[in-house]
């Protein structure tokens, strides 16, 4: 099946994505983690979408739909896929349906996540990453056992550009004026479902599969 996560930064979506792609064996496809790869490469790409990224501005459509197109097609999406992080409007929205059409595709399922912004800050902010391994921590749910440095190969832990809380507000703001108009989008056509982000993780997932299994 192909599916399509919907939820503004530090929503669980992506964590989800993972989950739901063990279970029913497709590919998470994470915009987020394709730039980020190609920032830290310092690929055209990567240097063309880094000044976006850091002020948490949205990524220009055509590059972002250029990734997505070039993803979907390879062989492990063959089953389906997981889109995490896209689209993010409208316009992309209805790329990704010329997209899927010539592929004679469609979209199964789409699930939105909802979390309060305090919330959301609160997550988004506390994240920490490892500059050697990039392993993840965060201040209050997973600290680390030393601050400041990572619990598997003593590397220094560092807050990225786009956690930042200033960074944040912005991200949230972006999303909310250009992303939750696809809600609307999906729920017209009857295949959106809103999940609470808020609840415990392993809830969650099991609302999820009880979902997706009936599709």
């Amino acid at each position: 099946m192909n599916l399509i996560l919907l939820g503004a930064p530090g929503s669980g979506k992506g964590t989800q994505a993972k989950k739901i792609g063990v279970r029913y064996n497709i590919p998470q496809v994470s915009t987020g983690d394709i730039l980020r790869e190609a920032v830290s490469n310092k690929t055209a790409l990567g240097l063309k979408a880094q000044e976006y990224m850091n002020t948490g501005l949205l990524v220009p459509d055509n590059v972002v739909i250029d990734i997505i197109k070039e993803r979907i097609e390879k062989k492990d999406c063959g089953n389906g896929f997981i889109l995490d992080g896209f689209p993010r409007t409208l316009s992309q929205a209805e790329e990704l349906n010329k997209i899927l059409e010539l592929q004679r595709k469609k979209i199964e399922a789409v699930i939105s996540f909802e979390v309060n912004d305090k919330i959301l800050i609160k997550r988004l902010s506390g994240r920490r990453i490892c500059r050697k391994c990039g392993r993840g921590y965060h201040v209050d749910f997973q600290p680390p056992k030393k601050d400041g440095i990572c619990d598997v190969c003593q590397g220094e832990l560092y807050q990225r550009q786009d956690d930042k809380e200033e960074t944040i507000i912005n991200r949230l703001k972006v999303y909310k004026e250009q992303t939750e108009s696809l809600k609307d989008y999906y729920n017209n056509k009857k295949i959106l479902k809103t999940v609470n982000g808020e609840a415990d993780m392993d809830c969650i997932f099991t609302s999820l599969t009880g979902y997706l299994d009936e599709i």
